[in-house]
């Protein structure tokens, strides 16, 4: 089977296009998404639709529980707090019930499936660097982890032999048949519709279990439009603005 990974939709319409239009000429199979479908855009309702009907596995992410009431916003920084506020006013009560009813955690075959981190998962932590990867490699058991959150794309990798976690360059995890053994694997999926790397074009993962690969793919979407609808809705103008320098 041959999997779409994505996270942080983030209420953009014109980069999950963009993002579902790429990997169905790659061939993918099935779409599991990682949360955050809400926040700082301006088509929840439209994104919240995608995904009841389109994918397979969803899980909850912060901007999800913000959107309902479910989660702190007081750690938010005052344009993520107002897109939160101005969601949740936006959602139908199926909406809002919908998103309540997804699960923090999840499963896909040999992947465990989370947000934020596989410690403490409702904690919203995040993984950015070795020592936060390998400190939550021992809280989770399968040989891989696709996760998103921090909206920065990489590979985490760890030697069970050598006890190393190390990052992996070019964005593409072999995962057999030429796999070292032990081989497991942190893999953030970055952002569909905010990514912060620095690259605006959104971001997610091919993951093929047959040929035990996963790819990590960049994809243009018309970042004008999408920037558009956020300041016609009222939304902070900051939010249109970092969409184009991808930050």
């Amino acid at each position: 089977m041959r999997y779409a990974v994505i996270s942080d939709l983030h209420s953009n319409l014109e980069a999950l296009q963009a993002a579902v239009g790429d990997a169905r000429e790659a061939g993918a199979e099935a779409f599991v998404c990682l949360g955050d479908v809400v926040g700082y855009g301006a088509d929840p309702a439209a994104l919240i639709a995608w995904v009841r009907r389109h994918c397979e596995v969803v899980i909850a992410g912060n901007h999800d529980w913000a959107a309902i009431g479910e989660t702190d916003t007081s750690y938010f920084n005052p344009a993520a707090a107002a897109a939160a506020a101005w969601t949740r006013a936006q959602l139908a009560p199926d909406e809002a019930a919908y998103l309540a009813g997804l699960p923090v955690t999840a499963r896909l075959g040999d992947a465990f499936l989370v947000h934020a981190t596989p410690y403490q998962p409702t904690a919203w932590h995040y993984i950015l660097d070795l020592r936060s990867a390998a400190f939550n490699f021992s809280h989770f058991v399968e040989p891989l982890c696709f996760l998103g959150h921090s909206h920065v794309p990489g590979i985490f990798l760890f030697d069970e032999d050598r006890r190393r976690v190390r990052a992996e360059p070019g964005g593409v995890l072999e995962l057999k048949p030429s796999a070292p053994p032990n081989r497991r694997a942190i893999v953030n999926v970055g952002s569909v519709g905010q990514p912060r790397d620095g690259d605006p074009a959104a971001s997610y993962a091919l993951y093929d279990t047959v040929e035990g690969r996963v790819e990590l793919r960049r994809v243009a979407y018309d970042v004008a439009a999408a920037a558009e609808k956020i300041l016609a809705a009222g939304l902070p103008a900051f939010l249109a603005e970092r969409l184009a320098a991808g930050y």
